[in-house]
């Protein structure tokens, strides 16, 4: 019988990327989203950190559904920002969405200068055991902000960024096919750094 995961997220994006995380590593589990679960609360993300928002998803997931649950919470901090929107990230414009969001981010940059216009995305993913185990990891991808969305893939803040890496080539994330994005992105960085944790699950 297969070993199960839970991702707490309804973010079918989310869902999809550890799918393939999963698969590429050749791990033996059955990743399930909270649509495959007993419906519960959804907890108060209230933390001050990125690893306060992943634990408590993850423990209530861990709690309501009784599998080995792993949760993610990520944002984007922007250097002229002094680190904002961070855990603020996806009620940056008082949740009216992605597009409202990088609206009010390109408005706030208007003034920076291309030189000072860096930012890095953050991952955080918790993975929490029934029987109380933890795991926090947290991956982060630098890059620049462009000065006009670019590219239909991703979500989020995607359509702004420019990563650094050379495999880039100066495309936004949304410009970067999902294998590109896999290998490249925070939460790819957070989620690798999770596989040996995955693997001795799957073995159980």
């Amino acid at each position: 019988m297969t070993a199960k995961i839970l991702l707490a997220s309804n973010n079918g994006k989310k869902l999809a990327e550890l799918r393939r995380v999963v698969d590429a590593a050749g791990i033996g589990l059955d990743v399930l989203g909270l649509a495959d679960v007993e419906p519960y609360p959804e907890p108060v993300e209230d933390g001050a950190t990125f690893e306060d928002n992943a634990l408590i998803k993850a423990r209530i997931a861990a709690e309501k559904s009784g599998l080995p649950a792993l949760a993610d919470d990520s944002g984007l901090a922007v250097d002229a920002l002094n680190g904002m929107p961070g855990v603020l990230s996806a009620r940056w414009s008082g949740g009216h969405g992605d597009a409202a969001n990088n609206q009010l981010l390109l408005a706030q940059l208007g003034d920076v200068p291309d030189e000072r216009r860096g930012a890095a995305f953050v991952s955080v993913c918790a993975l929490v055991l029934p029987n109380g185990s933890e795991t926090v990891v947290r991956g982060e991808w630098r890059g620049t902000l462009a000065r006009e969305e670019r590219g239909a893939n991703g979500f989020g803040y995607d359509p702004l960024f420019i990563p650094d890496d050379d495999l880039a080539a100066g495309r936004s994330s949304a410009e970067l096919t999902a294998a590109e994005k896999d290998s490249l992105s925070h939460r790819g960085k957070a989620l690798a750094q999770l596989v040996p944790a995955l693997r001795a699950l799957a073995a159980e």
